[in-house]
This record gives C-alpha cells, sequence and structure tokens, in this order.
C-alpha cells in the first residue's frame, strides 16, 4: 500500500532564497527552521514525493511563486551544529538534534505569483483551517489539503 500524497506550503524571503535561486540549484536542503512545529511537520509528516507551494514571504508583494516537491525524507540540518551559522545551536548534539530538514526540489515556476492579498479574499473556498490565512499563523512550514492544493493552482 503506498501512502497518500501530501501538500505543503513552504515560505522563504526572496532575498535570502527565492524560487529562482531553487530553479539554478534544482535541489535544495530546506535549512534553518527553528520553529518546533513546523520542524515536526518535516520530521514526521513530509514524505519523499509530496508537493510543495513555493511562498515568497516579507517582501512587496507576498504570495505563491512556485512549485516544488519534497525528495528526501527528514535528516539533522546540520546548520545547528555549526558554530558559524546563524542556525547554530548549542543544545543541539549530533546523537541528540534538535532541527530536520527536508530536500526540495524545483517543478516549475507558477505563470504569476499568486499574492497573499488576493489568497485571502477565498478564504471561504479554502476554509477556516487554512493556515496562511488564519490570524497569527506564521509558520514557515505548514500543510495545505489535497483540495486547497487545487484550488489555490486553479487561482493561476
Amino acid at each position: 500500500m503506498t501512502a497518500r500524497k501530501r501538500y505543503w506550503l513552504m515560505k522563504s524571503e526572496p532575498d535570502t532564497f527565492s524560487i529562482d535561486d531553487l530553479e539554478k540549484v534544482s535541489v535544495e536542503p530546506w535549512n534553518g527552521v527553528r520553529n518546533y512545529q513546523a520542524r515536526n511537520f518535516m520530521r514526521d509528516g513530509m514524505q519523499v514525493g509530496d508537493g510543495v507551494l513555493f511562498y515568497h514571504s516579507n517582501c512587496a508583494v507576498p504570495g505563491i511563486a512556485g512549485l516544488a516537491k519534497v525528495v528526501s525524507r527528514a535528516y539533522p540540518d546540520p546548520t545547528q551544529f555549526d558554530k558559524k551559522s546563524d542556525y547554530y545551536d548549542p543544545k543541539s548534539t549530533p546523537e541528540t538534534p534538535r532541527w530536520m530538514l527536508v530536500d526540495v526540489a524545483f517543478d516549475r515556476k507558477l505563470k504569476r505569483t499568486i499574492p497573499l492579498d488576493e489568497i485571502k479574499q477565498h478564504t471561504d473556498a479554502l476554509g477556516e483551517g487554512f493556515a496562511l490565512t488564519s490570524r497569527g499563523s506564521r509558520l514557515s512550514v505548514m500543510p495545505v489539503t489535497a483540495a486547497q492544493w487545487k484550488y489555490l493552482l486553479s487561482l493561476e
């Protein structure tokens, strides 16, 4: 029996790492996540082959800019052990790592970025549980239902 494909939204600041950057490198470790719930989604929920909505955050027009896919199981984020990294965690050890990551691969850029302001106009169709438009939700990694995935891509 095969696992059901899941869908995710992953946020990145385009000045740090954009959909264009992912296109150039093809595959990239999604490192630097330092929120336990987001880590748990990667560690416990993500499977190879899952779809990713690549979301540009903290920019002039935040929104969904492209698609990617999960291409590895979760493994320890090496930046947590690197004292020179902004993501260094002195409480984390190779024996008991705190932070995990997955590798993501470029799929495609959207024909146009779907802006957050437009997404918010579709909250009824996306449902109350859609984390991106929920008040106070600031997660960098969040689940998306198959219906939400399909609906969001229909906005392209």
